[in-house]
Formats: structure tokens, C-alpha cells, sequence
């Protein structure tokens, strides 16, 4: 039987990272995108050759989106399932925020899960696949100057439901929304720095620590598997339940 075959965007680093590594083991081929070259070759060097595939993509640039999907269609025959990750995030006052600036946060963030989408509309089709967009609770909630972050995954989020009406019964589409996950330590050599974490941090959620990257990991997997094809159009928040969590001021 045909491996099955999963393309992580921003799979170089952090959330994607792991999740790559997590799927690979457990028998997907997988096929990395990223625009970051630097952290691309690194992990390209850190992994055996056997079921890979390492792209240069930015995601918000259709025809690199569309040669990418056509390569791996050429060499796989197949895409069984898309992790939309990649992101990126301008923090800055309103004041400050450009518009060029914020345009290419919404481009990355929410038109790279469409335009990925739609190039590999057809194989998913197909394979009878499923799609994960990774959202963020920044969709629900907010801190100061994250306009353009907040904007792009409150987009992300609808465009969840939106696709899982449009592409099912096929296709199952679903988003998942991290918390606080540290990745500070998964990164490419030049920036990788484990942050301390405080006793505050940990028990600011109610599971009692700070998230990590395999705990978005898991719930990916578990919305890839096909037994769980009754799950489609949600949003799945993992975020120790942090969210939930009256804080007062002492």
C-alpha cells in the first residue's frame, strides 16, 4: 500500500517541526514547505532521505504554491492530507503598523491556507483527505497590537468552515487553536534559545504547565486519522485550558 502522503507549511521550525518529525515516524511521507531556507536545509540535513520532500515556499505566492503541489503530485501521485502552519506576526501598534506590513501578515496567514487549498483540491478529492489549519486562540481573544495576527487567524478560523462545507463530503477540513506552546529551543540554529519558564507561567493553566509543540502534534495526528471521519468543520482549542481561567489582579 501507497504511503500516505501530508504537506506541513512552515515545517522547518516550531509547531510544524515536530508535527513532521511525529508523522514520519508513524509512517506518512512528508512533505516539508518553507520559505525560511535556512531552517529548511538544517532540517533537511537532520533527516534521513527516505519519505521526505523539502520545498522552498512562500506560501502567499501562488505559483510557488502551484509548482509545489505539482511536484508532489508528480513524484507521489497522491496528497492525502495538508497542515496549513505556516505564519507570521507583526506586533505593533496601530499607529505603527504599515499596511504593507499588514497585508503580507493576512497573505501568509490566511490567503496561504487558500491558496494551498486550492492547488491541492483535487488530489484531496481524491484520497478522500483532510485538511488542518492551524488557528491560533488569538482567534477568540486578544492581546494589544496583535491586529494583524488576530485579524488573519479569526479569517483562518472561518475560511475552516467555509472549506469543510464547500470540500466535503470528500475532504474533512478542521482548524486547531494552541495556546501558549513554547518553541523557543525548536528553531534554526541561529535563534534556537530555550526561554526560562517561570512557576507563574506554568500555573497560569490549570494542567499545570506550559504547552509544547507535541501537544499540538497529537491533536493534528488525531484529526488526520481517517477512523475519526465523522469530525469535520471544528476548531479544537489546546491550550492547558488557559483560556478558561478567571486571573484577578492581587
Amino acid at each position: 500500500m501507497e504511503k500516505r502522503v501530508v504537506i506541513i507549511t512552515g515545517g522547518a521550525q516550531g509547531i510544524g517541526k515536530v508535527t513532521a518529525a511525529q508523522l514520519h515516524r508513524n509512517g506518512w511521507f512528508v512533505v516539508v514547505a518553507d520559505c525560511d531556507l535556512e531552517a529548511l536545509a538544517e532540517m533537511e540535513a537532520e533527516c534521513k532521505p527516505e519519505n521526505w520532500l523539502f520545498f522552498g515556499t512562500d506560501v502567499a505566492d501562488e505559483e510557488q504554491v502551484k509548482t509545489m503541489m505539482q511536484q508532489v503530485i508528480a513524484k507521489n501521485g497522491r496528497i492525502d492530507a495538508l497542515v496549513n502552519n505556516a505564519m507570521i506576526s507583526a506586533n505593533k501598534t496601530i499607529s505603527a503598523l504599515s499596511l504593507s506590513k499588514w497585508n503580507r501578515v493576512l497573505a501568509v496567514n490566511l490567503t496561504g491556507p487558500f491558496l494551498c487549498v486550492k492547488y491541492a483540491e483535487e488530489a484531496l478529492r481524491e484520497s478522500r483527505g483532510a485538511v488542518v489549519n492551524i488557528c491560533s486562540t488569538r482567534a477568540l481573544q486578544s492581546e494589544p497590537n496583535t491586529e494583524a495576527y488576530s485579524a488573519s487567524k479569526g479569517g483562518l478560523l472561518a475560511l475552516t468552515h467555509a472549506l469543510a462545507m464547500s470540500l466535503g463530503p470528500e475532504v474533512r477540513v478542521n482548524a486547531v487553536s494552541p495556546g501558549w506552546i513554547d518553541v523557543s529551543s525548536v528553531k534554526k540554529k541561529t535563534v534556537a534559545q530555550q526561554i526560562p519558564l517561570s512557576e507563574q507561567d506554568h500555573a497560569q493553566h490549570p494542567v499545570g504547565r506550559v504547552g509544547e509543540a507535541r501537544d499540538i502534534a497529537n491533536m493534528i495526528e488525531f484529526l488526520l486519522a481517517t477512523e475519526n471521519s465523522f469530525i469535520t468543520a471544528q476548531n479544537f482549542i489546546v491550550d492547558g485550558g488557559m483560556t478558561r481561567k478567571m486571573i484577578y489582579a492581587e
